[in-house]
């Protein structure tokens, strides 16, 4: 009996460690968040802001609210003319207006965010930025989904 529940036990462990290589955009390698987890938060963060209008929905957003930050991934909000409305990562963005900002590869992702986000209801867009958890400059994805007048957004680090 033991050595068949032994072998029971290697068939499960097998069996799962196959399944965790077919799924590997579910889980992020180094225990970040995962494509998966970007656009549920932008869902929640659209949802919340529709039920509890702009001016609330931004001050949890930018408040760091335990909603809106999962682990590496936090929501930004973006007007169509490149000025933040809300930031989970950085408050001191709010207000400013960022439609020339470029990453380290001279990309102006605020520019093409917001160009794609008044093409498009929902996108993923490529850029590299600082991870406010390593501070080192990555590669990252942002997910988007128009609201209106705004983009917002959520990101994983690749």
């Amino acid at each position: 009996m033991h050595k068949m529940f032994s072998l029971a036990g290697r068939s499960i462990a097998l069996t799962a460690l196959s399944s965790a290589l077919l799924l590997p955009a579910a889980f992020a390698a180094d225990g970040g968040a995962t494509r998966t987890d970007a656009e549920a938060m932008v869902k929640k963060g659209v949802a919340f802001i529709k039920a509890s209008g702009d001016q609330a929905g931004y001050a949890a957003i930018t408040g760091k609210d335990a909603k809106f930050i999962d682990r590496d991934l936090y929501l930004v909000v973006y007007k169509l003319d490149g000025t933040v409305a809300a930031h989970g990562a950085n408050p001191k963005m709010v207000g400013k207006n960022l439609i020339e900002l470029k990453d380290i590869d001279g990309k102006a992702f605020v520019k093409e965010r917001v160009d794609m986000g008044k093409a498009k209801p929902q996108f993923w867009q490529d850029y590299k930025f600082t991870n406010p958890e390593t501070k080192k400059i990555e590669p990252k994805q942002m997910y988007c989904e128009r609201l209106n007048e705004t983009v917002v957004c959520g990101g994983i680090y690749l």
